[in-house]
């Protein structure tokens, strides 16, 4: 499947199933889908570094590499279920996507389905662009990166560059959350997201994930196992429209990534009223 064929798949359908196909050395030996994950990651983290480093990161060369780890998803037993694109699809402005943030599996996937649509860039850790091999790639999308270290400039930051490419027509994703988890933790999912589309004019978008599939490791955060036990659902809703200071908008994306994740058997912990 190339890339042209899946965004024709997302449009038509407003979304994506993965086949029911399970490869016989995953089912039969367990360790194999991490191994085989793995392997074929790093490879093709490797090929979209070199071409990034060459200045030919383009939109849809993002896309290619983005769908390529769909691909190995599947080839490791994985099933991905994409949803919600329903009230997007005809939507002509850029949007702040606004997400929990379960795994790495998040930022490898997204692309591929959101670039579909419009440019779009993501709010990333500053750290992220020194990593070696992949901080390339994450070079070449032009991020908006923050410290995490003085909140106030983080906040300046995110508000000056991501007007300036909100009005270019580049949408942004952001995880509210301080790191990666399996549980959502409703209470340090701040309103950051909701801030900059009420500051630039736009409508926000909850998306709820559920990317487990690929696990948090122990000593190296981004490479924990693989269960094709887990499958991966991602779901979009409804552009919102800020209305007021955004707290009622806040609220409504944060009810609507706690039921879809309350429905797909993650856990959630609920904020203390």
């Amino acid at each position: 499947m190339e890339i042209d064929q899946f965004w024709h798949i997302l449009k038509a359908n407003f979304g994506y199933h993965s086949p029911r196909t399970r490869r016989f050395l995953v089912k039969k030996f367990p360790f194999w889908a991490t191994f085989i994950y793995y392997v074929q990651l790093l490879n093709i983290i490797r090929i979209e570094s070199r071409t990034a480093r060459k200045g030919e990161y383009e939109r849809k060369t993002w896309a290619r590499g983005s769908l390529g780890v769909v691909k190995i998803v599947e080839s490791a037993g994985g099933r991905l279920h994409i949803s919600g694109l329903k009230g997007l699809v005809d939507h002509q402005e850029p949007l702040v996507y606004i997400a929990n943030h379960m795994s790495l599996l998040d930022t490898l996937v997204l692309p591929c389905i959101l670039l579909a649509l419009n440019r779009v860039t993501f709010v990333v850790k500053e750290g992220l662009l020194r990593y070696p091999v992949l901080g390339s790639i994450i070079r070449a999308i032009h991020p908006i990166a923050v410290t995490r270290h003085n909140p106030r400039e983080d906040l300046k930051l995110v508000f000056n560059q991501g007007k300036a490419l909100i009005s270019q027509g580049c949408s942004i994703i952001i995880f509210p959350q301080a790191t990666r988890s399996a549980v959502f933790d409703t209470a340090s999912f701040n309103s950051l997201g909701v801030k900059l589309a009420r500051k630039a004019g736009v409508a926000v978008v909850p998306v709820a994930l559920k990317t487990d599939f690929q696990g948090n490791g122990r000593i190296i955060k981004d490479m924990g196992p693989v269960d094709p036990n887990k499958e991966i659902y991602i779901k979009f809703g409804e552009p919102i429209t800020v209305e007021g200071n955004g707290q009622v908008t806040h609220r409504q994306i944060v009810t609507f990534i706690t039921e879809n994740l309350t429905a797909w058997g993650a856990k959630v912990n609920p904020s203390i009223s």
